[in-house]
């Protein structure tokens, strides 16, 4: 199971989210320690960002991860979609 870890910008813009999407955020961050294939993610790399990918979080919203070598994944983005995949 991968460890999660959180980037300042990660924090910063979940802060600045309705509480409906934080709590969407929190069910997928849960799925994405247990599961990062887990099929309500639909994870997928970022194309132009290696090693960059995007999970969702509802129709709208998507988080950002890097996958690193020890197996952790550090959240950088929770935006709308189209935010996060602009500024991964």
């Amino acid at each position: 199971m991968p460890k999660i870890e959180f980037s300042e910008h990660f924090l910063k813009l979940y802060d600045r989210l309705p509480a409906v999407i934080q709590d969407k955020v929190r069910k997928q961050i849960r799925l994405l320690a247990e599961n990062p294939h887990h099929p309500s993610l639909q994870t997928k790399p970022i194309q132009g960002a290696r090693g960059i990918y995007e999970a969702r979080v509802d129709q709208n919203y998507r988080m950002t991860y890097e996958r690193r070598e020890d197996d952790t994944l550090l959240l950088r983005v929770v935006a709308q979609h189209d935010q996060a995949i602009k500024n991964p």
